[in-house]
């Protein structure tokens, strides 16, 4: 698959999440995310915003318009190509995801096993040196339940930012995180933006991304009237 794009790398043309597969407000949303872009969206309720994730994703059906990633509408493509796709997106999310079958080192690479053709050894040293980034001392090999929320929040890390991914979507990655980790965090962000990554921060409250503040390109707010952006940088 070609994935070079001419345009925005995510758009949203008028897209009417349905109500109810997803509880999202079935009005249209409207929004476009170019490579580089940093763009923070407040929403107040956890599940909704996972549920517009989804929406970025392709995973929620509409009742109208469109969702494109890096210039593909998610409801044209057959499985082949949604895997591909979303072997380009990185995600930390609000939504159980540490499976209790899988030792934690597994579940890191597990996105990256299903949904690309990379070499295991490849995919394993990359998650190495990004465990080590954000202050793990290699790839947690025991079960998620027995780690602590500290470690887990930093192998979560490592799991969205495997991979070099094109689309980043971060549901409040830095709350409750240890201080140690956000420095390495926000450099991670950077770097994926100069290689032309697109972010969407999902935030609860105004205080956990202002030490990006100067990084973000626009403000949004996801309410009961649909997506409304309030800043543009």
């Amino acid at each position: 698959m070609d994935t070079r794009i001419a345009g925005p790398l995510l758009e949203l043309n008028k897209a009417v999440p349905s109500f109810e597969e997803s509880g999202l407000p079935p009005v249209p949303f409207s929004m476009k995310l170019m490579p580089g872009d940093c763009m923070v969206v407040e929403a107040r309720s956890t599940s909704r915003a996972t549920m517009f994730a989804d929406l970025c994703c392709g995973l929620v059906p509409l009742d109208d318009g469109a969702v494109r990633f890096m210039g593909l509408d998610w409801a044209d493509l057959h499985d082949r190509e949604l895997n591909a796709l979303r072997g380009r997106i990185g995600r930390m999310t609000r939504r159980a995801s540490w499976p209790e079958f899988l030792n934690t080192h597994l579940a890191i690479t597990l996105q990256q096993l299903h949904h690309t053709s990379r070499p295991l050894d490849e995919i394993v040293a990359e998650a190495a040196r990004l465990g080590e980034l954000f202050g793990l001392p290699g790839l947690p090999v025991l079960r998620p339940s027995m780690l602590s929320d500290v470690d887990l929040l930093r192998a979560g890390c490592v799991r969205a930012f495997l991979g070099r991914p094109r689309l980043l979507l971060l549901e409040d990655p830095l709350e409750g995180s240890p201080v140690d980790l956000q420095n390495p965090f926000l450099s991670a962000i950077t770097d994926a933006r100069d290689r032309g990554a697109g972010v969407i921060w999902l935030v609860r409250n105004n205080a956990i991304w202002q030490g990006y503040r100067q990084g973000i390109t626009s403000i949004w707010r996801l309410a009961d009237d649909g997506l409304v952006e309030i800043r543009t940088a």
